[in-house]
């Protein structure tokens, strides 16, 4: 059986981030979507929000498995019988960032490779980051994200708008 991680923050998942991993479900037998717990980053919904969000968003995608992990990604992989780490990439500018951590990764583990994933045309535009400051704004994100994510978008805004009153 071929496994392969998916590593990532995932805050918030997004349709870029859904056609990598239903791609990579394409090339591996099981697919584990691993939400990074990262307390030095402030991300504005919790590990397990991103969790419960990424298992409703892959829920038809039978070999896909939403975990969190912390610590190095490697070890994590390696605990769940990994051959590979899939990435993303967008443009020119991720190649530099992902190819510096695949070659970290690779020293701390030669067992493990790295695949990198060109995003489909459609998203090669959409990031977490851009997903977030549009929908802090008000604006409508409802074609870049799951509805159910783009509902909890709107709703943490809303709140966190409220609390500054």
């Amino acid at each position: 059986m071929k496994i392969a991680v998916c590593p990532g923050s995932f805050d918030p998942v997004t349709y870029g981030h859904l056609d990598i991993i239903s791609r990579a479900c394409d090339l591996f037998d099981r697919v584990y979507v691993a939400v990074l717990t990262n307390p030095a980053k402030r991300a504005l919904f919790t590990a397990d929000e991103r969790v419960e969000m990424l298992s409703r968003a892959t829920a038809e995608l039978d070999t896909v498995y939403c975990e969190k992990f912390s610590g190095l990604v490697v070890e994590y992989a390696k605990a769940r019988g990994a051959v590979a780490m899939v990435r993303g990439l967008r443009a020119v500018t991720d190649f530099e960032f992902e190819l510096k951590m695949a070659s970290m990764n690779h020293y701390l583990d030669k067992d493990i490779e790295t695949v990198f994933m060109m995003t489909s045309n459609e998203y090669s535009f959409l990031s977490s980051s851009a997903v977030k400051e549009v929908a802090s704004l008000g604006g409508d994100v409802s074609a870049w994200v799951p509805g159910p994510v783009a509902e909890a978008l709107a709703k943490r805004y809303s709140a966190m708008a409220g609390s500054e009153l």
